[in-house]
């Protein structure tokens, strides 16, 4: 078994120059965890492994705190996305009105599992909770297009569209 440590992700300057960006943004309000990790994210799409002994540090808390709170929340991600992000609603409404095969047609047309991107790296495939569409369930989110009333045949329409941009 190996037990040399992993060593973490360098960060380049303009990387770093953004989290600093969200530090500072934030830094001085009350339990300001939350809305610097989501102002990181914003900027660089997700949150480096190497960010969090900087925020922790900038933030008086330990480097397990913050890590738990990335790790906890499944808004956050930990690896940089696609160039096209996918959300598909797992709430009730959206399950009730086959969700089920739309998450399925969308793993299988992808050939990727939730959480996970395609290998050219274009899309990013993952799950949310709600997005506020239920009357037009199913429903997915691309980058910021919502789409309702999704099926299979409408679902490859759309990713057809931005396999070409």
């Amino acid at each position: 078994m190996n037990t040399t440590p992993a060593r973490p992700e360098l960060l380049d300057a303009h990387t770093r120059e953004e989290i600093d960006r969200a530090l500072a943004q934030y830094q001085s309000q009350p339990g300001p965890l939350l809305q610097v990790l989501h102002a990181v994210q914003q900027r660089l799409r997700y949150i480096p492994e190497a960010a969090i002994p900087i925020i922790a540090s900038a933030l008086n808390l330990s480097r397990a705190e913050v890590h738990g709170v990335v790790t906890f929340y499944h808004h956050f991600r930990r690896h940089p996305p696609g160039k096209h992000v996918i959300q598909i609603c797992q709430a009730e409404s959206c399950k009730a009105m086959r969700g089920d095969e739309l998450n399925a047609h969308a793993q299988q047309r992808l050939k990727i599992g939730f959480h996970e991107t395609t290998g050219d790296g274009r899309f990013t495939l993952e799950r949310v909770y709600c997005l506020g569409n239920c009357a037009n369930s199913p429903a997915l989110m691309i980058d910021d297009e919502l789409h309702g009333r999704m099926d299979a045949q409408k679902f490859d329409d759309v990713i057809s569209a931005k396999e070409n941009d």
